[in-house]
């Protein structure tokens, strides 16, 4: 008789038969980076992490190396915002500087930082706008002139989050005519129009101030559409691709695993984290090991890395359980 049963007997037998691993070389640590010098601001929808002065990342990267966490995504909260979103690619501009600060304090962590205008804008949007509009063609040499300034200070890949048409392509051709052919690109492919974001838009101080972000997000009910998204911006030239959310999104990462053999990123968002902190606080779940439940099924799923806030915490789990 065939008994299933019998390959799970032990833990050693467990972990021989295991399919899918989690290890802290699969985490992309996500950063807000404040231009206010000595920051340390703990958000309060997201316990346990923080928005950093530029000052302040060496302790935050001597951590992330102890632990074995090798990649940081960068997201930035300027000293001022205009209708433009200027400070975007302004060469003094607070992921520029952390950018160069993290490559001349570790130049072996790798540095992803997020292109959007979103966090820089008056308005909150993540482009240029005409009345309630959202103008895609004009946004793109602004998307384009950010991942360059990106690019200049030291970014080893630049990961274009606004979801224009068309801009994977116009920042490829950009980086390629400045000379930075060997700066990859992240496209968030598949970012979905989700309530999901709710702590970020605390975390990023970049809620839009009128309608919402529907019109260039996609809708959370379109799954085909997902796979278009992927074909259209691996023809432009994308290196890696990202679906956002995750979890509610599983089948999606999946569809893309099958369409795509190109590195594909699933994004732990923010009220996926909340959410987590939350039930784990009143004590209503096993915080740690949901944790890394919800984590192994990203990858599962067939996510090669994840971009999460869980990733200290994961990391050191992970460590201490060898």
């Amino acid at each position: 008789m065939l008994r299933m049963r019998r390959l799970r007997r032990s833990e050693a037998l467990r972990d021989l038969v295991r399919e899918t691993e989690l290890a802290a070389r699969d985490f992309i640590y996500p950063l807000f980076v404040t231009a206010r010098p000595g920051a340390r601001e703990e958000i309060k929808s997201m316990p346990g992490i923080y928005r950093y002065g530029v000052d302040r990342l060496e302790d935050e990267l001597a951590e992330m190396e102890s632990l074995g966490l090798r990649a940081v995504l960068l997201f930035g909260l300027p000293a001022q915002k205009d209708e433009i979103g200027s400070q975007a690619w302004a060469e003094d501009g607070v992921v520029q500087q952390a950018a160069r600060r993290i490559k001349a304090a570790r130049p072996e962590m790798l540095v992803i930082t997020d292109v959007c205008l979103c966090e820089y804008t008056s308005h909150g949007h993540c482009g240029v706008t005409r009345g309630a509009e959202i103008l895609n063609d004009e946004t793109l040499p602004l998307l384009a002139r950010t991942a360059l300034s990106h690019a200049a200070a030291g970014a080893d890949v630049v990961a274009p989050s606004d979801m224009m048409d068309g801009r994977v392509a116009a920042i490829r051709e950009a980086l390629d005519s400045q000379g930075f052919t060997h700066t990859a690109l992240m496209a968030y492919s598949v970012k979905y129009a989700s309530a999901y974001y709710g702590p970020f838009r605390e975390a990023a101080d970049g809620a839009p101030q009128f309608g919402d972000r529907r019109t260039y997000q996609m809708d959370p009910g379109n799954a085909r559409e997902a796979l278009r998204e992927i074909a259209l911006d691996t023809a432009e030239g994308a290196d890696m691709l990202i679906v956002k959310p995750a979890l509610a999104y599983l089948d999606v990462v999946r569809a893309a695993r099958e369409w795509t053999t190109l590195p594909l990123a699933a994004y732990n968002v923010s009220g996926e984290y909340a959410m987590l902190k939350a039930a784990g606080r009143l004590g209503w779940l096993d915080e740690e090991r949901v944790m890394l439940e919800n984590l192994l099924a990203m990858k599962r799923a067939g996510a090669d890395m994840l971009i999460t806030y869980h990733a200290k915490e994961a990391a050191r789990l992970l460590r201490d359980r060898q």
